[in-house]
């Protein structure tokens, strides 16, 4: 008997959204009234490996994305594809730490590594062209409003694991931007159903304030789009 598995990549999405986003349990609730014949509406999620350009020892992040999309029809398999990922975190890991000023602080992490989390709202802004109705080709512009940042002191002791969380504030901008690119395939013909596929994001611009070195943010996100509310015509 075959399984239905969309049931249950529901279910998770919702568990998900009503700990973390109560944005995208209301557009789960509104998803049948934003869809309609020229548009699709639905959930977006994945794996997102997030790295720091320029910065030589820095080391890939896993982090994962939650958020909604639009597919907006322009013309016959051509698409304006956008939405919004509410949880969004890039950053680095296994990067070298710095001092704080207290010498008992400093002696213990001198030797350990260094993780920055940075969280941003990313609205993505892409031209999505279908080939023969499965294969998604889509590139454009990505922009990001940061929300919040930190930098994870770690270091593994006879003790065990000794860890220090510091929030950052406006040590980073507010602002990010860049490109975005990648490929998709649809699961089914249908003109809505569910894709899976990868999108790149490479930043243009310096997001560390106050610094001499370039930091910019790039990351690969390998999503899952599910189409909520969506009917397909007879």
């Amino acid at each position: 008997m075959a399984i239905n598995f969309k049931p249950l990549l529901l279910i998770s999405f919702l568990l998900i959204s009503a700990s973390s986003n109560a944005q995208v349990l209301i557009s789960l609730l509104f998803g049948e009234a934003l869809n309609s014949e020229k548009i699709e509406f639905g959930l977006t999620g994945g794996m997102n490996r997030s790295n720091f350009r320029d910065v030589s020892d820095a080391k890939g992040l896993n982090n994962f994305n939650l958020g909604f999309y639009f597919n907006i029809n322009l013309m016959e398999n051509s698409y304006l594809s956008t939405g919004v990922l509410v949880k969004s975190n890039v950053g680095a890991t296994g990067m070298a730490t710095y001092p704080l000023g207290d010498v008992d602080f400093d002696g213990i992490f001198e030797d350990g590594t260094l993780t920055t989390k940075i969280n941003y709202f990313y609205v993505p802004i892409m031209w999505q062209q279908r080939i023969q109705s499965r294969l998604l080709l889509e590139a454009g512009v990505q922009a990001g409003v940061r929300t919040k940042a930190f930098d994870i002191f770690n270091i593994d002791s006879n003790g065990g694991e000794i860890e220090f969380k510091k929030e950052l504030g406006d040590s980073y901008y507010r602002l990010d931007a860049g490109v975005v690119g990648g490929l998709g395939y649809k699961l089914k013909k249908d003109l809505k159903s569910m894709s899976v596929g990868f999108l790149y994001y490479h930043g243009l611009v310096d997001v560390k304030a106050a610094s001499s070195q370039n930091i910019r943010n790039s990351s690969l996100n390998i999503y899952l789009r599910i189409p909520i509310g969506a009917v397909e015509k007879e």
